[in-house]
């Protein structure tokens, strides 16, 4: 079984690429536009004062740990026929994916990035002030000195995507040749009794969450120097 897994993955199997492929193409995206919202939002709130900032810091908090076949589930509601987005007709495609995958990880580019402003120290920003330096100026030098952490919240949630599997199932339906992502055919083929090409699966999933793990702590290192 471990050998005909080895194989599949050492020969490309086409399979193998395909999933992995789809997976990563989803995961960059995902990734990439949670990353247009969530950055900019986790400076304003890390820079504002402003009544109920504790309890969006607490929803936020909270909305990490969110399982990720609610997010799927809601968006389902929200794509199906008889849902608002309905007309669209994005269930059981790859956007429809995204949007799901989007909504997962948002909060937690958010949130990392808050932490990460919140913790660069204060005078950062009055002594950029205080030089002449007009209120965007300030905030990118404020950028600056927390881009590690905002590459760490970029990074995590890239991380995320790649090895759910609730919101691409629910959203996507793991059709062949469309949806099917490596979390997803990992669990077909488990249950198809197909394990070598489930564990070639996993093994790749493996390398790239590794690889994922590796380049968080080489940013984290080099916020640290």
């Amino acid at each position: 079984m471990l050998l005909d897994a080895l194989r599949n993955i050492t020969t490309l199997d086409s399979d193998v690429l395909q999933y992995a492929g789809r997976s990563l193409m989803i995961a960059v995206i995902a990734t990439w536009i949670a990353s247009l919202l969530g950055i900019p939002l986790g400076i304003l709130i890390a820079e504002h004062t402003f009544r109920g900032k504790r309890a969006l810091v607490t929803v936020l908090n909270t909305l990490l740990a969110v399982p990720t076949v609610v997010v799927g589930l809601l968006v389902y509601t929200l794509l199906s026929r008889s849902g608002p987005l309905g007309s669209l007709q994005l269930l059981l495609t790859i956007p429809g994916i995204i949007i799901g995958e989007v909504l997962l990880i948002l909060p937690i580019v958010t949130t990392f990035t808050l932490t990460a402003v919140s913790r660069t120290d204060r005078d950062v920003r009055k002594t950029a002030i205080a030089l002449g330096a007009n209120r965007r100026q300030a905030l990118w030098i404020v950028f600056r000195q927390a881009r590690f952490g905002v590459a760490a919240a970029v990074i995590a949630a890239f991380g995320r995507v790649v090895s759910e599997v609730g919101v691409a199932t629910i959203l996507g339906g793991n059709a062949d040749q469309f949806t099917r992502t490596m979390t997803t055919a990992i669990v077909l083929h488990v249950g198809m009794g197909d394990f070598a090409l489930a564990l070639a699966l996993g093994g790749v999933l493996l390398a790239i969450s590794l690889s994922i793990n590796v380049l968080f702590q080489a940013i984290q290192g080099g916020g640290r120097e």
